[in-house]
């Protein structure tokens, strides 16, 4: 019986082993798995990125920023991230019959060779819950998720309240003569 123990074992030993590398060699190591990472999407650039942290604890902050492509085909953007965040959501101001409106939007195309600007008054990322380690003065970074699932990923500058606002609406802090159709305001 102990002598069929060991050929088991042996056996086993010998599969193991079979395939003539060493096992420290058969996966990768870490550094090679952030080397092997995917790199932001081909011709898509993200400058100028900044987040507005809110005006008190529990209300939303915003995100401005400027997304630009190269050459190729259009691509959209499809979903954003902000490290620090919990939830981050595309949004747009629109004016209807003289009354400014915030809408979401499920998704921003960027043509070939143009760019599409996030700003105070237009295309806008509302920021919810926002992490109290997010500081003014420091850094975070925004990811954009493209339609084919490509991301691309930019610093962003965290600024308090008002910071260059140079008189625009700030939908981090004043939410007042706004129709939010679709919205729950309690989380604002």
């Amino acid at each position: 019986m102990r002598q069929l123990v060991l050929a088991g074992l042996s056996v086993l030993a010998l599969s193991l082993s079979g395939c003539g590398q060493p096992a420290e060699e058969a996966s990768p190591t870490p550094a090679a798995t952030i080397d092997s990472a995917p790199q932001n999407a081909p011709g898509v650039n993200v400058t100028d990125a900044v987040v507005r942290l809110p005006a008190a604890p529990g209300r939303p902050g915003v995100a401005y920023f400027t997304v630009s492509q190269g050459s190729g085909a259009p691509r959209t953007i499809a979903a954003t991230y902000v490290e620090g965040v919990e939830r981050a959501e595309l949004h747009e101001s629109v004016i209807e019959g003289g009354v400014s409106k915030m809408q979401p939007v499920k998704a921003v195309p960027i043509e070939s060779g143009k760019s599409v600007q996030f700003k105070a008054g237009g295309l806008h990322v509302m920021l919810f819950d926002v992490a109290d380690t997010l500081k003014a003065g420091g850094t975070t970074e925004i990811t954009l998720t493209l339609d084919n699932g490509d991301k691309v990923s930019a610093p962003a500058k965290i600024e308090a309240i008002g910071g260059g606002m140079s008189g625009e609406m700030d939908h981090s802090t004043d939410h007042s003569g706004m129709d939010h159709s679709g919205h729950d305001m309690s989380e604002m």
